[in-house]
């Protein structure tokens, strides 16, 4: 048997030599393509432009492949030949394949590699992938991404390394906005770096999920011809900048890459298909606006876009891009909403199923003679192989105006009608027919037999009306009534006349309109106000006999009085909103013994009934007082009669104050009620309150019963609710505010309560208001 070790030695020589042999010839190939290009551009011979390369390699201490990469990518003209100068240390090309190669500098092995590697290239995908393996050990590079610039202004990626599927899936496209390093690198034609996260985050969305996997990157323009619509980013995973040497490293990258884009975006080129030439010049000659899609697919497999491979002269997208310049963008593109369409579930649904779909009516841009215009189309989608064609059916414009005459007929409940005087003939719409109610199989009426159709009690005024237009030609306008099955009807009709020279009517023309409902409102505003002024009167008179049995009821001291030592004075005063009487009210009365009896109370609601139950608990908490009730047993009695007696009314919050004048001591219970305020020395505060809800609001309620003793010059307020409260604000505020107003010294030592109210109170009160004001006079020095 033949030694095994022999024969892999052969065939390790065999390999080897056949890779030696596809790099000459790919060598000689990116030569020669370089060459024709310095031939192209110069007009010299082949010796010449071989020539050329050298001097520019050397020049640049570059290698030949790479002088020839770098070419190819910038197809640069050539520039005089200054003198031949011995370099030390020079970097020199190989003249031809084969020849040995001098010494470089450090960088300069990276480089060479980097150009004969990109033989092998042979798409965007594998120029990232030989990238990422040549620039990791020497910039630390752990991702490389292409971004390839589209018409419209946005960034496809065209390929990376280093990137896993979902982000490379999640930025595959990115829309033309500013605020991507990317795209701004692209934009300005300049190389941006990346280096502090953070910083970099104040300018620019930062690719990656989440960015922070590469902590530094770098964005340089690849330049392909004139100008540079690729942009290479170096994405590492450490922190630190980029050091000089590496960013001059990457430039040097990059204008390597140049060549090899080029070559490979020329056989695309120059691929465009015959067919694609040939679908687009049949859409060339099509009528009207249509498109031909071809799906593109996620990494998923759902579609995410559609590619627009053929364009009719007539489509036209938001920016004004018509034909054969929409070709290559992305539907998304061409119609940035068009996912919040039913085009786009359309789409969808012909190429899963196959099934054609028309889309309702809608309106978008077009071309016509040269300029865009907004037209009505309903969309159209047929599946064609694997790709879709979608065609915009244009409305007829005497359709559309057609349609909008029976729309404006329809939403304005109004039909038009035509009589023609001389032939006898009528024509009216279908519209005009509803409106009047009449069968369209009998046909329209003569103009003259128009009255007839109305009430008996409008024709008169129609037919004088008729009348007038047909002998003198006067136009009219008139409201008159029609009978129909659905009941009578409030129409209005409006005609004019068309006269001959002579001045004699010849045709008429006209609408007849439904006001019935604006009819039937106007009639129901009417009975409204009607109600209501009758209801203001009922609420008038009832407030006037409740205004009468509350002054009955409860009078009002003229002048301050004086009760068990103490001066009180007593205001009330009626709510200003409203025409009913509240049900607030008070009682200051002198006890048998020497004590004072104080009572303010506020009954829920308004008018007669409030006052009935005013009147009622008044006299009652009064009479338990007077006989010797406790003020806790008074409350539970009252809260008693509310619950139980048909003639009361609802709920009510209740202070009962007994003053004992002898001790100077005021024992008091309350029963859901604001407390007293007492000024102390200058100093107001809310008496704390014992326990006790309001009156009849429950069957077993619990009273207590506090006491203050009063000193020589304290004032002491009890109040209704009206005085402290204010719409949206809490009752601890309108607490607040009266202490406050309370401690204002006042001009008058008598201290009237009326510069205490006017502060207080609004202009419009809501509320009826009841303040008892209690004062201890001073000793006398």
């Amino acid at each position: 048997m033949p030694d095994v070790a022999a024969l892999s030695r052969v065939v390790a020589r065999q390999r080897a030599e056949m890779d030696r042999l596809h790099d000459l010839a790919a060598t000689s190939a990116v030569l020669e393509r370089a060459k024709g290009a310095v031939m192209a551009l110069t007009g010299c011979s082949p010796e010449a432009a071989y020539e050329e390369l050298l001097h520019r390699a050397k020049t640049a201490d570059r290698t030949l492949l790479e002088e020839c990469w770098i070419t190819l990518g910038t197809l640069a003209a050539p520039q005089p030949r200054p003198p031949q100068k011995q370099r030390p240390a020079a970097r020199t090309a190989v003249a031809a394949p084969g020849q040995e190669q001098p010494a470089v500098p450090d960088d300069a092995p990276t480089l060479a590699r980097l150009g004969h590697a990109l033989l092998r290239v042979h798409s965007a995908q594998g120029l990232a992938a030989v990238l990422l393996e040549q620039l990791g050990p020497h910039v630390d590079a752990t991702a490389i991404m292409l971004y390839h610039r589209l018409p419209a202004g946005g960034l496809e990626l065209i390929g990376h390394a280093g990137v896993d599927d979902r982000v490379a899936t999640q930025w595959h496209h990115i829309p033309p906005l500013s605020g991507v390093a990317a795209r701004d690198a692209l934009q300005a034609q300049e190389e941006r770096w990346l280096e502090d996260l953070a910083e970099a985050r104040k300018s620019y969305v930062l690719i990656g999920d989440p960015p922070e996997r590469w902590p530094s990157r770098a964005w340089l323009p690849v330049p392909v011809g004139d100008r540079s619509d690729v942009v290479l980013g170096v994405l590492r995973g450490r922190t630190g900048p980029f050091t000089e040497r590496d960013r001059e490293h990457l430039r040097a990258v990059a204008r390597l890459c140049a060549g090899r884009l080029r070559s490979l975006d020329a056989p695309r080129a120059a691929s465009a298909d015959t067919t694609a030439d040939v679908v687009q010049g049949v859409f060339d000659t099509l009528p009207g606006a249509a498109l031909l899609l071809a799906p593109l697919f996620s990494a998923t497999g759902e579609v995410e876009d559609f590619r627009i491979d053929a364009a009719t002269p007539q489509a036209v997208d938001t920016v004004g891009r018509t034909g054969r310049e929409l070709v290559g963008l992305r539907l998304l593109e061409f119609r940035p909403s068009v996912t919040e369409e039913p085009l786009w579930q359309g789409c969808l649904r012909v190429l899963a199923t196959g099934e054609p779909y028309e889309g309702a009516p809608l309106a978008h841009r077009v071309v016509a003679g040269g300029a865009a215009e907004l037209v009505t189309s309903a969309p159209r989608v047929a599946r064609l192989g694997g790709n879709l064609v979608v065609t915009w059916v244009r409305h007829d414009p005497s359709d559309r105006q057609e349609q909008r005459l029976a729309d404006v007929q329809r939403l304005g409940n109004l039909g038009w009608a035509n009589w023609n005087l001389v032939t006898h003939e009528a024509t009216w719409s279908a519209q005009a027919f509803t409106v009047l109610g009449r069968d369209p199989v009998r046909g329209p009426v003569r103009l003259a037999e128009l009255p007839s159709l109305a009430v008996p009690e409008d024709m008169p005024a129609l037919a004088a009306a008729v009348g007038q237009l047909l002998r003198h030609g006067q136009r009219f306008d008139v409201p008159f009534r029609v009978r129909t099955p659905d009941g009578i009807r409030h129409l209005r009709a409006v005609a004019e006349a068309v006269t001959d020279s002579s001045g004699t009517p010849v045709e008429v023309h006209g609408f007849v309109q439904d006001h019935t409902a604006r009819r039937n409102t106007e009639l129901a505003l009417i009975e409204s106000e009607r109600a209501m002024l009758t209801q203001h009167g009922v609420l008038q008179a009832e407030r006037a006999l409740a205004v009468r049995l509350q002054h009955a009821l409860l009078p009002l001291p003229r002048a301050p009085l004086t009760l068990a030592g103490l001066r009180v004075e007593v205001a009330y005063l009626p709510a200003q909103l409203g025409l009913s009487v509240g049900g607030d009210w008070f009682s200051a009365i002198e006890l048998p013994g020497g004590d004072a009896l104080f009572v303010v109370g506020d009954v829920a609601g308004h008018g007669i009934d409030a006052v009935a139950t005013m009147a009622q608990l008044r006299f009652t908490a009064k009479g338990m007082i007077s006989t010797g009730s406790s003020l806790t047993g008074a409350l539970a009695r009252l809260n008693r009669l509310l619950l139980h007696s048909r003639d009361t009314h609802g709920t009510a919050t209740l202070i009962l104050a007994r003053y004992r004048s002898e001790e100077r001591r005021l024992e008091w219970a309350q029963a859901g009620h604001p407390p007293p305020i007492l000024l102390r020395d200058g100093r107001a505060r809310p008496l704390e309150r014992p326990a006790g809800m309001l009156l009849g609001a429950g069957d077993a309620p619990h009273y207590e019963e506090a006491d203050c003793r009063l000193r020589p010059g304290d004032r002491l307020v009890l109040y209704t609710d009206g005085l402290i409260e204010r719409p949206g604000e809490s009752i601890d505020l309108g607490l607040e505010r009266l202490a406050a107003a309370l401690e204002v010294p006042v001009a008058d030592p008598s201290g009237a309560l009326a510069p205490l109210l006017t502060v207080l109170l609004d202009d419009e009160r809501r509320d009826d208001v009841c303040v008892v004001d209690i004062r201890l006079p001073a000793d006398p020095a």
